[in-house]
């Protein structure tokens, strides 16, 4: 959640024959602080990702538990010439669009969850380092009900709470950084090279 507010990915490919639209889809999973940090991120992440996305649309996948808004909050980009309906007991909203049109669902549902668990790789090179937490990563990605967040599921710049930067609530992790071993306190044992970090959130 470094300076963008939340935690997102890909959870799994939702096939034509599950998704309201009866098109194949992905099932994402965003992950935030707390009820008002999803309120705030999930309507501008959709807003940047999904409606500007060719033929996509977007469905609540979850029910129950608070709710964050999807097409209440971007209809607004219809600029007057967005139509709501309702269609098997959902409220959708129909937004027009340059290619089309963008339809969504009014609002989606919540539950809590666990962010940010955490697992160090560390080896005695880079390249180790990097086809273990490739062979982790293949083994988490079939597990239902989690995501690894950061780009290909692995993390370089592992972080620690607070930082001498005022403002800064995260900063590099040194303890873990290799490269300064000799200018700082260390947990790593000295034939280590490389440090990967893998999260989870589910």
């Amino acid at each position: 959640v470094i300076a963008c507010g939340c935690e997102a990915g890909v959870e799994r490919v939702v096939p034509a024959d599950e998704t309201p639209d009866g098109r194949p889809g992905v099932a994402v999973l965003i992950f935030a602080m707390d009820i008002n940090g999803l309120r705030s991120v999930v309507p501008l992440r959709i807003g940047q990702c999904v409606l500007t996305s060719p033929t996509s649309a977007c469905f609540a996948g979850m029910t129950g538990g608070d709710t964050v808004s999807i097409g209440k909050a971007l209809r607004y980009f219809g600029d007057g010439w967005q139509i709501a309906k309702n269609v098997d007991g959902r409220r959708i909203w129909r937004i027009p669009v340059m290619e089309g049109e963008f339809v969504c669902d009014h609002e989606s549902g919540t539950t809590s969850g666990v962010g940010g668990g955490n697992i160090l790789i560390l080896a005695t090179s880079r390249g180790e380092a990097l086809a273990a937490a490739e062979a982790a990563v293949d083994a988490m990605d079939k597990v239902e009900g989690c995501i690894l967040p950061f780009p290909g599921g692995v993390v370089r710049s592992g972080s620690k709470v607070g930082s001498k930067y005022k403002g800064m609530f995260a900063s590099t992790n040194n303890f873990y950084c290799p490269t300064l071993r000799a200018q700082t306190a260390t947990q790593l044992p000295p034939e280590v090279a490389s440090v990967l970090e893998i999260v989870i959130d589910g």
